[in-house]
């Protein structure tokens, strides 16, 4: 029987299930398609690659969590640093996200100068640096006296931080700047958004300098595409079940069935890398099911629309950028489109002298639902952030070798899920609300960004960090 069946191989199943096989445990990732990843992974489709959607790796630097994992795992990836990590591109300003804060500092000042420019940008990076210094905090769910016990763990964190976690963002800068333009807020917001997925008055302060900080630490281009990170972190592993979907999960008294469309699989234990509000349609159980039903109300039905393009080009382009526009995109919920290329160096992802590049923008899924309109608004917003990136970025038609688009409904049938950036961390959904690692249910876990510690690589390794701990691995 198998000690741990892993559910899923986007950044939290892959990185667990590569640790737990790692350290002895007999364990088996499953994955519905033929690419590790998830949203995190690389795709195929022409005959170009793309990155299907998270195109930035932060966190893998000394004394970071990331690193921390890959270490414990055995791997070391193929990366090349990014400085700046990103280019922010408004009004026609550039604003590039260098990692040195004084350097960026120049950068903010002239195209948005602000006397308190300084102080407030000194805050967010010291909250960094103090907060990933800060160890032994835990979270565990899986029953009230647990839950209460883990609490205590963040107590010097709350305290250190109280200040900035009662306030909502949009308020603590208004306080804090005063006057301040309409495009400098759009020019924040926009970050925050990329990195908390949710707007200034929805998080915290603290939530918010942890995102507009990101990028103070290392980041790093993945060489062959984000794909190859899957591929390296999982290549020592004895069991990886690739286009093997799990249909239902069948639990008994000590031990659980996986069923898939021609086989079952017994394991003692259930690592799920889906999102904990759609977790409940693999099981029989009604117990468990209704366990899930719970937290239905965290699905925010947020989601992305990407676009995708190779183009050719003897331009020299960053490998990050994000467009903001005055006025949001029609079918979307935001003004700033992320925009990612590949490597000019990197001909794995891209034909030599051709880049590889991913756009996302945020979007509501319950738009993408009807039929009858479905295709139209597809091909409408396809044509405009099109017309958006090759305007700001001077791209011509004549150098654009292929383009596609994915809506939320592309989302769910390649990946099994329309839902995408995980649950924010806001005012209403802090700790201890905040969904567990583990849960009541002996022998069922959860990795990934709708549970314990939030999205991007640094967010779900913490959960990664946090379950091995809960695990006693």
């Amino acid at each position: 029987m198998i000690e741990y069946a892993v559910v899923g191989s986007g950044i939290g199943g892959s990185s667990i299930a590569a640790y737990l096989d790692a350290k002895g445990y007999e364990t088996v990732l499953f994955e519905k398609e033929p690419y590790l990843g998830g949203c995190s992974s690389t795709f195929i489709h022409k005959g170009y690659r793309y990155n299907t959607g998270a195109t930035t790796l932060a966190g893998y630097q000394e004394g970071h969590i990331v690193k921390n994992i890959f270490d414990e795992i055995g791997f070391k990836p193929e990366l090349i640093a990014t400085d700046p990590s990103i280019i922010i591109i408004q009004n026609g300003k550039r604003t590039p996200r260098y990692q040195k804060l004084e350097k960026f500092l120049e950068a903010v000042e002239h195209n948005y100068p602000h006397p308190k420019n300084r102080e407030f940008w000194r805050l967010v990076y010291d909250i960094g640096q103090e907060f990933y210094a800060m160890h032994g905090q835990y979270y565990a769910t899986s029953s009230r006296l647990k839950k209460y016990l883990s609490m205590a763990s963040f107590f010097p964190l709350l305290f250190k931080f109280q200040r900035y976690l009662r306030i909502n963002t949009l308020d603590f800068i208004k306080d804090f700047y005063g006057e301040i333009s309409k495009e400098y807020m759009q020019f924040l917001e926009s970050q925050v958004l990329i990195v908390a997925q949710a707007k200034l008055k929805e998080v915290n302060f603290f939530t918010a300098a942890l995102s507009l900080g990101y990028t103070f630490n290392e980041t790093h281009y993945v060489i062959g595409g984000m794909g190859k990170l899957f591929d390296g972190m999982t290549a020592s592993m004895k069991q990886v079940r690739r286009k093997t979907q799990i249909t239902t999960i069948e639990s008994l008294d000590e031990h659980f069935v996986l069923h898939t469309n021609n086989e079952c699989i017994e394991a003692k234990n259930i690592i799920l890398n889906s999102t904990i509000y759609q977790s409940g349609k693999l099981f029989r159980n009604e117990k468990i099911k209704n366990y899930y039903k719970r937290y239905e109300k965290l699905n925010n039905y947020q989601s992305s629309f990407m676009l995708y393009m190779t183009i050719k080009s003897n331009k020299k382009f960053e490998h990050h950028y994000q467009l903001i526009e005055d006025k949001v995109f029609p079918h979307t919920l935001s003004n700033a489109l992320f925009v990612s290329f590949s490597d000019e160096s990197d001909n794995v992802i891209s034909p030599q002298g051709c880049y590889s590049v991913t756009a996302s923008i945020h979007t509501d899924l319950r738009w993408w639902e009807n039929k009858a309109d479905y295709r139209q608004k597809k091909e409408e917003l396809e044509g405009i952030l099109l017309k958006s990136v090759c305007d700001i970025l001077d791209i011509k038609k004549e150098e654009i070798v292929h383009h596609m688009a994915a809506s939320p409904k592309t989302f769910q049938r390649y990946i099994n899920r329309s839902q995408l950036g995980g649950n924010a961390i806001t005012m209403k959904n802090f700790l201890p609300k905040l969904p567990g690692n583990d849960t009541p249910i002996d022998g069922i876990y959860h990795v990934g960004d709708t549970v314990y510690a939030a999205q991007g690589w640094p967010g779900v390794m913490l959960g990664v960090d946090n379950l091995r701990r809960l695990l006693h691995v």
